[in-house]
């Protein structure tokens, strides 16, 4: 006898066919509710190399509301806008719908030595239709534009870290901090890269609704409704090469024997030099004092353990030479702004059942 053909899935019936189709329709008005009467007009200024993910992210965020903000997208001439991908967006306005706006969104956008000096004069064009009073917020280089119009002039503000050094060449009159996630200065608020306009649009929603409408609105983007720490605790900071002479070689030394407590005494002993001599060798050569580098060569080291192991955080301080798992503590959160158990959260990599390490439990800092 043939074998009896394995039985698939049953056909959806129409009945079944429309009771999905109205769940899914319900989900939809529950994510994406009508909007309220007086609702916030929301302008996205989508400029040309515009990065699709953080293009969408005020619609997303905000449009979780219930309904409390109307957001709109625009290019500076009504036209298609070329993606930094491999795709086109057309946005739903031109320019003029800016001089509505309550509040007017900058996202990122690939920027070159060129166009972050001297951004395309249609752009600049766009922003001079905002109104007096309304709300800027930039998303990451969204912030290069609005310090080349004279925005951030004498201001705190944020972008990417990794293009910090930049923009205070371009902008010197600009007050930047590249620590944090979003400054807030009331009417112009900036953000650092992606995730960070998540970060910033809950921040509207939180000051202009309070913290239930912005929890509610995390939940329903299932994102964290606040981030601990800022962006300090994803800068890479590279060594500066050891090379072969001057205090390279007792910085190879110094870096095998971590655990111990080196003294600027045996540090300068083990380079054959005194140790005035040392200290100024090593600041010429790092740009620090040999005791900031230990220690951020521990907490370089620290950071890695809490990423890749079990570790508690008690021994991950003996293990790169912290006296007490306080001190640890403590400058870690100088550092990157974070305790060592929200920062092993955060880098953590897991498993498919994306479980916590050790010391992450009951008792953890």
């Amino acid at each position: 006898m043939p074998p009896t053909p394995a039985a698939g899935p049953a056909p959806a019936t129409p009945s079944r066919a429309r009771d999905l189709a109205d769940r899914a329709a319900e989900i939809d008005r529950r994510l994406c509710p009508d909007q309220r009467a007086g609702a916030h007009k929301v302008v996205v200024l989508a400029l040309d190399g515009v990065y699709p993910f953080e293009l969408g992210i005020p619609h997303r965020v905000l449009g979780s509301a219930d309904g409390r903000y109307e957001v709109l997208s625009a290019s500076v001439d009504g036209r298609s806008v070329r993606t930094d991908s491999d795709l086109t967006v057309t946005p739903g306005h031109g320019p003029e719908v800016l001089a509505g706006a309550d509040t007017v969104v900058i996202p990122p956008y690939a920027i070159s030595p060129a166009s972050a000096a001297a951004p395309d004069p249609r752009a600049l064009a766009a922003l001079s239709r905002v109104r007096p009073g309304t709300r800027l917020v930039s998303i990451c280089t969204g912030a290069f534009l609005l310090a080349a119009a004279g925005l951030l002039d004498g201001r705190r503000a944020t972008t990417h870290w990794a293009l910090a050094d930049y923009f205070q060449e371009l902008f010197p009159r600009v007050e930047l901090d590249a620590g944090v996630l979003f400054v807030d200065h009331g009417d112009v608020l900036t953000s650092a890269g992606a995730a960070s306009g998540v970060d910033v649009c809950l921040h509207l929603v939180r000051q202009d609704h309070g913290s239930e409408v912005a929890n509610q609105v995390a939940r329903r983007c299932v994102v964290p409704p606040y981030r601990d720490g800022g962006q300090a605790q994803y800068i890479e900071r590279p060594l500066p090469p050891a090379g072969g002479t001057g205090t390279g070689p007792t910085r190879d030394w110094a870096e095998q024997r971590l655990e111990l407590p080196l003294s600027l005494d045996e540090l300068a002993a083990h380079a054959a030099m005194s140790t005035r001599t040392f200290a100024r060798r090593f600041r010429e050569e790092t740009g620090l004092s040999p005791g900031r580098w230990l220690t951020q060569q521990r907490l370089r080291r620290a950071r890695h353990l809490l990423e890749s192991s079990d570790l508690p955080v008690e021994r991950v301080a003996h293990e790169v030479g912290f006296a007490t798992a306080t001190s640890l503590r403590r400058h870690l959160a100088a550092e990157a702004g974070v305790a060592p158990s929200a920062y092993r959260r955060t880098f953590r990599a897991t498993g498919p059942g994306g479980g916590a390490g050790a010391g992450d439990g009951p008792g953890a800092p």
